[in-house]
């Protein structure tokens, strides 16, 4: 009976440590890839002018989503949004661009590290800012870097990390034993380009494009451009595909949840920087193998980057309200990894709230543009607080919220000798009216302005009192009178403070300035 008994312990103890080590295995990896600058140009969204395997394959085994958006159109507060799960208006500086992270803000990476996974990137993690320091030691707001691995990228402008072979020798180094999450920051299809690379080495047509978005003229300068930003895609898009063959050859695909997207939209006038339709909705798909139902599924519901840091701590079983993280807005997406529908699939994701405040050194006394925003399936609601600023920054340093390109440069050209002014005034003049209102559906360009169409109050009023409603409840400064904080949160670099007075001053010159082309600067100033 003694030897019955202990056997039986025995395997009862067994039974548990089994069971102990089955759970920890079932904890999915994470493959979260992340490109710098892209709107949803993906083959898997119809466009033909961009070619994206790797991307598809994700949608088609997985889920394609059609209403993604970030909160914030700009780097660093995007990814701020990202790694809290909380809005820009809820993250103190880092709503800001070029900034100091706030240490009482915890990320979800450091927390999945505190639960036993590993947490590693390569390329762009948070950033452009200074992350701060644990203990003396740089604070890894995302994990170890791994970046040592070099390549030939295709084009000039590109970047030389081999973002694959950083991804593969971090996995021999991390072997199986433990769950992981892995950053893919791509760098691409940030500028700057090397002008042709499309057509030259993507072998690609200026008829290829079907349009040009009607806030730029088209012509073969503008379509050349496109097709440069679409060779980047493509590039970023290669090293997904070899990551997925060597997830696939050590037979960790099947329990690695894989989420590729961007940081916010296009480099170009009028998207990124601004709070439009090009400017915050993102390309989203993601694929779970083992854990998302019904896969080949395209969800229009709406999802916002804030979504993204309660999905992962709840796949990896770990309590939210227990994770040390501030209070997050955003909803888990494993409601619709579990469904089978596809469409809407859950009624309650119905609207993103969106906004910003200062991007980069482009106004004086360290203004900023302040936007607030809310987006439906149809319709999005932007209100401009201070028309007399200027949204894309001031002419006279050179428009510094507009990354300086062939686009940019066409447009200022045509403004500058009269030939059309319509594409400068769409994307570098000042607001006209407080409120825009737009249906997407119909004009995703933004270019209708239906904020002052009677038939339609009724419908604006409403998408106002709930934009400002959510705002509300999420503690938003600007909603209580005190918007102006924003303004006073320093820069993680001596350069930005003050930078507009400094320029004027001589204390910068033209060559000094990287985000700029040397023409972009208005000679004169503009009223």
């Amino acid at each position: 009976m003694k030897n019955l008994l202990l056997s039986f312990f025995v395997l009862l103890f067994a039974t548990a440590c089994n069971s102990k080590e089955n759970s920890e295995i079932k904890k999915p990896n994470i493959l979260f890839c992340i490109m710098d600058d892209a709107s949803p140009h993906m083959s898997a969204y119809g466009y033909d002018w961009v070619n994206t395997p790797a991307f598809d394959r994700v949608a088609d085994q997985g889920i394609l989503f059609t209403n993604a958006y970030t909160a914030n159109a700009k780097c660093a507060p995007s990814r701020a949004n990202v790694i809290t799960g909380r809005n820009s208006w809820q993250l103190e500086e880092a709503a800001n661009h070029v900034i100091n992270f706030p240490e009482k803000f915890k990320t979800f990476p450091e927390v999945l590290r505190e639960n036993g996974y590993v947490t590693a990137k390569t390329g762009k993690g948070w950033g452009p800012g200074d992350p701060g320091t644990i203990n003396g030691e740089t604070r890894l707001l995302i994990g170890e870097s791994f970046n040592e691995q070099k390549t030939k990228p295709w084009a000039k402008g590109m970047s030389g990390e081999d973002y694959a072979a950083n991804f593969e020798q971090f996995l021999t180094q991390t072997g199986k034993d433990k769950p992981w999450f892995f950053w893919y920051g791509a760098r691409e299809p940030h500028r700057r380009y090397e002008y042709g690379s499309g057509q030259r080495m993507g072998g690609k047509n200026l008829e290829d494009i079907d349009s040009v978005p009607a806030f730029w003229p088209d012509n073969e300068i503008i379509r050349n451009d496109m097709l440069d930003y679409a060779l980047e895609i493509e590039y970023a898009d290669s090293h997904l595909e070899l990551m997925m063959e060597s997830l696939e050859k050590r037979g960790l695909l099947e329990n690695t949840i894989v989420v590729f997207t961007s940081d916010h939209g296009m480099p170009f006038p009028r998207c990124k920087a601004q709070e439009y339709e090009y400017s915050n909705h993102v390309p989203l798909a993601i694929m779970w193998p083992k854990g998302i139902n019904n896969p080949g599924r395209v969800v229009k519901d709406m999802v916002s980057f804030i979504d993204f840091a309660p999905t992962f701590l709840e796949v990896a079983g770990i309590k939210y309200n227990e994770s040390g993280m501030h209070s997050s807005p955003g909803i888990s997406l494993t409601d619709i990894f579990y469904s089978e529908k596809e469409g809407q699939v859950n009624p309650e994701r119905d609207v993103v709230v969106i906004g910003k405040e200062r991007h980069d050194y482009s106004r004086p006394d360290n203004q900023g543009y302040p936007i607030r925003g809310i987006v439906s399936n149809d319709y999005l609601y932007l209100y401009n607080y201070d028309i007399s600023l200027w949204p894309a920054g001031n002419p006279e340093i050179g428009y510094l919220d507009i990354d300086g390109s062939p686009t940019k440069t066409e447009i200022l050209r045509l403004f500058r000798t009269g030939e059309e002014d319509k594409y400068w005034q769409w994307s570098m003049g000042k607001r006209k009216v407080n409120e825009e209102f737009f249906n997407v559906t119909k004009d995703p360009e933004c270019m209708n302005n239906l904020a002052f169409d009677p038939q339609l109050s009724e419908l604006k009023k409403q998408m106002k009192s709930r934009m400002e409603k959510i705002l509300k409840e999420q503690k938003d400064p600007r909603m209580f009178g005190n918007g102006d904080i924003f303004n006073t949160y320093g820069y993680s670099n001596d350069q930005g403070w003050n930078y507009y007075e400094r320029f004027m001053a001589g204390e910068f010159t033209i060559e000094d300035t990287e985000w700029v082309n040397p023409g972009d600067f208005e000679k004169e100033p503009l009223d």
